[in-house]
Order: structure tokens, then C-alpha cells, then sequence
């Protein structure tokens, strides 16, 4: 009999093309304290509801399935700001993972977060 270490398990293979990365690009206006109070409202959102930074005002999060990301985007709309330019785009995690990085490294994060579907507990 073979004894398997109970701290290694591998989750169900994962379809790169099935997973879904939703990108926010955001631009809002930091004139007054008050908008200066709505971004910081607006990042501690996102970042409160899974989204890392990838650069400044770029946050991705990544779904299981595209009507994961469709229900979320709902709940989305009922929390921007009234001001600014915010887009979101979404693509699968293969697509995500062939973005070029021209200049500098990824993020600790970035690293942490791969399409390995082994965890480590």
C-alpha cells in the first residue's frame, strides 16, 4: 500500500481557455479632496473584492467561467464612481498569459497567482 502525503493535492485540470481574467482600466480625477476620497474608495473596492494591482490604475481578477464574470460585472456597475473614465475588458487566461512585459519585472502577486492548478497546503 501506498501512503499519500495528505498535504499535496492537485485540483481538477483547468481549461486555460475557460478561465476568465476581467482587466480594469481606470482613469478618475484627483483635483479635490473629494475625489481624491472617491479613487481611494473606488481602489479599496476592487482591491476588497479580489482584484490585484498590475500597474497603477490597471487591476485584474481572475473567474472560473465567463458567467461568473457576467454576474459579477453586474454587481460592478452598482459601485463606480459618477466621474472618470473606467473600462473593463475581458479575456481568457490563456490570452492573459501571452501579454507581452516589455519593460520590468511582474509583480510578487503576479507571480503567485499562475495557472499551476497543484496546491500546497
Amino acid at each position: 500500500m501506498r501512503i499519500i502525503p495528505n498535504y499535496w493535492f492537485t485540483l481538477p485540470m483547468a481549461s486555460p481557455y475557460r478561465i476568465m481574467r476581467l482587466v480594469l482600466f481606470f482613469d478618475l480625477p484627483m483635483n479635490t479632496k473629494s475625489e481624491r476620497r472617491t479613487y481611494s474608495r473606488f481602489r479599496k473596492y476592487l482591491i476588497n473584492n479580489g482584484f490585484t494591482m498590475v500597474q497603477f490604475s490597471v487591476y485584474a481578477k481572475i473567474f472560473p467561467n465567463r458567467s461568473s464574470l457576467d454576474n459579477y460585472m453586474m454587481g460592478l456597475r452598482n459601485n463606480l464612481p459618477k466621474h472618470g473614465s473606467i473600462r473593463a475588458m475581458a479575456v481568457t487566461e490563456k490570452q492573459y498569459s501571452n501579454m507581452f512585459l516589455l519593460v520590468g519585472d511582474k509583480t510578487l502577486t503576479e507571480k503567485a497567482i499562475t495557472e499551476d492548478p497543484m496546491v500546497i497546503l
